[in-house]
């Protein structure tokens, strides 16, 4: 009687295990989804297209809160957009990412429009011009005016809003794999990857490209096996801020579950360690983990969508500075090979942007500036020299040697390290 009360036991252990999984990974859906919705009220500067996106795939909701984001995008992002466009500036991926954002709010983007000028046309117009513009830049250069990230975007933009991609324009993505084009230094670039795969599977759904579709299987094929080979021992794809588009990709591309499961887990690991802070982080892996992607907008109807989503008020956390202080090494690489070496004492879990302000403030020679991004602040300015997109040149950082994947805001100093800041081409 005894073993079978033990047997009974176990089974009825085994048998609650998948539930109380399902519980938890339920619970942490909900709470990076919050997390997405409460950074509306806390970001700085433009609205964010990439979080709108994401929270507009989300199976839950806040109806109100979405459409107050909707409003300042098609209000402030709208303008500052329009404004680059009268300056004839390249913006192909925040124009994407803008139409994206749009689509999952079911927006009639043809009632979208820029006046520049006394011309008014409407924003898929405007897009396809940008994408015609990387398209003949790559004809005379081999690459994109800005890179194949935003080129990739911008394919799955026009796609997901049912125009027509131009075969000419897909055909330099399908060559840009063939010949291995995504890096960013000498890394292979896994975010960029995982969008020419969602843009390539979109424009192959919709039978844009019949006529070459050996030649597009055969991007797709190599891009799938670019991603399930880039996959680490603990789950990542690339690394940890990858990862959410890689599995997006796969999911696109109709990959066996076998083939993201690990990695999706891996983000579930990440996530509860609270490793994906930055609301553009929890923007790329909240689709994954729910086993969608941003093809997902195509075919979006916005009809009896869930509206409970309720953020609870929380008590502000009041973070005292850190009495105990790291020594940071700050080497600084300039694009002619020149280096300088400075050192200085910050509190730490300073931010890396607060160590180079301190850094600055002591007046040793060592200078910065920095411009506004999706993912936050990035360094345009070092020491008087400018890493700027038009010279293919960005500043790469590296702490002991290895490669930083968060930005200066988001790296925190624990301990003593060296970081070098180095002038490098991709």
């Amino acid at each position: 009687m005894l073993s079978w009360v033990f047997i009974t036991s176990l089974l009825a252990l085994a048998s609650s295990k998948p539930c109380e999984n399902e519980a938890a990974n339920n619970e942490l859906l909900l709470s990076l989804n919050k997390n997405l919705l409460r950074s509306l009220e806390t970001q700085g500067g433009l609205p964010n297209p990439s979080v709108h996106l994401a929270l507009r795939i989300s199976d839950n909701h806040n109806l109100a809160k979405e459409s107050e984001h909707l409003n300042r995008l098609t209000t402030n992002l709208h303008n500052d957009l329009e404004n680059s466009l009268t300056n004839r500036q390249v913006v192909t991926g925040i124009l994407a990412l803008y139409t994206l954002a749009l689509k999952s709010s079911c927006f009639d983007l043809h009632t979208v429009s820029f006046s520049i000028g006394e011309t008014s046309e409407s924003l898929l117009t405007h897009l396809k011009r940008q994408m015609e513009q990387e398209k003949e830049h790559i004809v005379f250069s081999s690459r994109p005016l800005t890179n194949y990230y935003q080129y990739s975007l911008g394919v799955l933009a026009l796609c997901t809003s049912g125009v027509r991609v131009n075969n000419h324009v897909t055909n330099k993505l399908i060559k840009a794999v063939e010949h291995q084009h995504f890096t960013h230094g000498d890394i292979d670039s896994i975010d960029t990857y995982a969008m020419a795969g969602m843009a390539l599977q979109c424009v192959k759904n919709g039978g844009f490209h019949v006529h070459n579709a050996a030649e597009l299987d055969a991007a797709l094929g190599k891009i799938k096996q670019k991603l399930l080979s880039s996959r680490r021992t603990d789950g990542h794809i690339g690394n940890e801020f990858s990862t959410g588009l890689a599995v997006q990709a796969l999911l696109a591309m109709g990959s066996p579950v076998a083939d993201y499961a690990p990695s999706i887990e891996a983000i579930r690991t990440d996530a509860r360690r609270n490793i994906y802070h930055n609301p553009m982080g929890i923007s790329q892996i909240l689709p994954a983990l729910q086993q969608k992607s941003y093809l997902t907008v195509k075919n979006k109807e916005c009809l009896n969508e869930d509206n409970t989503l309720v953020l609870e008020p929380i008590d502000p956390v009041v973070v005292l500075p850190s009495q105990t202080k790291v020594t940071l090494k700050v080497e600084v690489v300039k694009s002619d090979g020149s280096a300088a070496v400075y050192t200085v004492d910050v509190p730490k879990d300073s931010s890396l942007l607060e160590a180079l302000e301190v850094l600055q403030g002591e007046n040793v020679g060592f200078t910065f500036d920095h411009e506004s991004s999706l993912w936050g602040p990035f360094l345009s300015m070092v020491n008087g020299e400018q890493a700027r997109q038009s010279d293919r040149r960005f500043w790469h950082l590296s702490s002991d040697d290895t490669a930083l994947t968060e930005g200066v805001s988001d790296f925190k100093i624990q301990k003593a390290q060296k970081i070098t800041i180095k002038n490098t081409t991709y």
